[in-house]
């Protein structure tokens, strides 16, 4: 059979497309910004005719209504990163939390969370029948590969990556022609606090260096400070639009990565259509799932590799919190462990978490004598590297505990430090001493 005869005998409606989703069955949804709304919205429309439908997902960007009250007996989610529209639903209860690292969702499921259902979104096929995952490679294609029945909504605007980005139409069973703009995210404001840790950080990133970024308004404020840099290369579980300006004025070239030189590599993209169309059919974008892309046995072989993360809480002996405020889940561990451990075994390689320090408006310091209850541990104190704030930069890997805290004081809201000194009075200092 050509490959146009079997898409065109599996297109379909969405609300009959979703009729293929059975009562107990395991559905895995596309990651962020790839989330094909058509379809998700036809599966809650279609609620009644469902029992005990598994909702499976990280970052979600719609209105997430599977989770809503009223909906309990049809479906249930169970997060492995969790967002805006599923926290409550995950504190009340009428959602489940997976823990997982992000280079192993594949291996979830593929094996303790076999898939059922995918439902993905992807670009409409080229002349050979291949479709291109986009935005989301991640989890996505791995999804896609394991699972019983695979639903695509088909949109022309969603942008043709590279790589291993690519899905024939012959392994998908059913699609949903529906053109929408992919979902985007704003540029993020970088306050002086932003600016003042983009600053600190850039001064541990040199000529030549491999770099992993988040998302938000401190990855933003750190590569707004890279431009006097030259011959950057990236390896990023994610790209966003701060890259674009060091990508356009050369500073980023991937000249001298020791891995996919001339490549900047990635596993999914969130930002506007400026990246978007940036990275439509651009050689230079290398994607690939993320049990590759996050692996940190392929991390640690880009020389001088240096991840930049963040996090809710850090305590003075270097255990950092990113996922969890005391017992409640608001995000996920997501990559930050894959990069952190890659940049470790990476030679030449630097892993930085970078946060402002405090929240609430002040009101909070982010580094504290101890974690709070209940909050769960990201990343380890053996394997932190640096602590930056907008007050300086705290080196702790091989330094004693008592070391450790003295540098973490030392870069807390001065509003704090007497408090943290107190703490570290009561726990290190020898009685005789006192």
């Amino acid at each position: 059979m050509q490959w146009n005869t079997h898409y065109t005998d599996r297109l379909t409606t969405a609300a009959e497309a979703v009729k293929h989703i059975l009562s107990g069955d395991r559905v895995v949804t596309a990651h962020a910004c790839a989330e094909p709304a058509i379809l998700i919205e036809a599966m809650v429309a279609n609620a009644s005719q469902y029992r005990d439908v598994e909702i499976v997902h990280m970052v979600p960007m719609g209105a997430a209504r599977y989770c809503g009250e009223g909906l309990e007996g049809s479906f249930r989610h169970n997060a492995l990163f969790a967002g805006g529209p599923t926290r409550s639903a995950i504190s009340n209860g009428r959602a489940d939390f997976t823990p997982v690292f992000f280079s192993q969702v594949p291996r979830l499921l593929r094996t303790v969370l076999p898939v059922d259902v995918a439902l993905i979104q992807v670009s409409p096929p080229d002349e050979h029948g291949y479709c291109s995952f986009g935005v989301s490679v991640d989890y996505t294609k791995p999804a896609a590969e394991c699972a019983r029945t695979v639903i695509a909504q088909v949109n022309p605007q969603m942008p043709r990556t590279l790589g291993d980005s690519a899905i024939h139409v012959t392994d998908i069973d059913h699609f949903v022609e529906a053109e929408m703009p992919v979902i985007e995210l704003p540029r993020p404001v970088i306050g002086s606090v932003e600016a003042a840790i983009g600053r600190n950080c850039a001064t541990l990133v040199e000529d030549g260096d491999t770099l992993q970024l988040g998302i938000g308004a401190i990855p933003d404020a750190v590569l707004k400070e890279l431009h006097g840099k030259s011959d950057l290369g990236v390896h990023s579980e994610m790209l966003s639009d701060g890259i674009l300006d060091l990508i356009e004025s050369g500073v980023v070239t991937n000249r001298l990565k020791t891995l996919h030189q001339g490549h900047c590599v990635v596993t999914f993209l969130m930002g506007s259509r400026r990246l978007y169309d940036f990275v439509d059919d651009n050689p230079m974008i290398y994607m690939a799932p993320v049990d590759y892309v996050n692996d940190p046995r392929v991390i640690a072989q880009n020389d001088n590799l240096v991840s930049i993360n963040s996090c809710v809480q850090v305590d003075l002996i270097g255990q950092v919190v990113s996922s969890s405020v005391g017992a409640r889940e608001i995000s996920g561990i997501g990559g930050q462990a894959d990069f952190v451990r890659g940049a470790g075994m990476s030679k030449g390689g630097r892993s930085i978490i970078a946060i402002p320090s405090t929240a609430a408006k002040g009101a909070v310091s982010k580094i504290v004598p101890f974690l709070d209850e209940g909050a769960s541990v990201s990343t380890g104190r053996c394997d932190v590297d640096y602590i930056v704030t907008e007050y300086g930069i705290a080196e702790l890997w091989g330094r004693t505990l008592r070391e450790r805290a003295e540098r973490l004081i030392a870069i807390a809201h001065p509003d704090f430090r007497p408090e943290l000194t107190a703490a570290f009075d009561a726990r290190f200092r020898s009685p005789a001493l006192v």
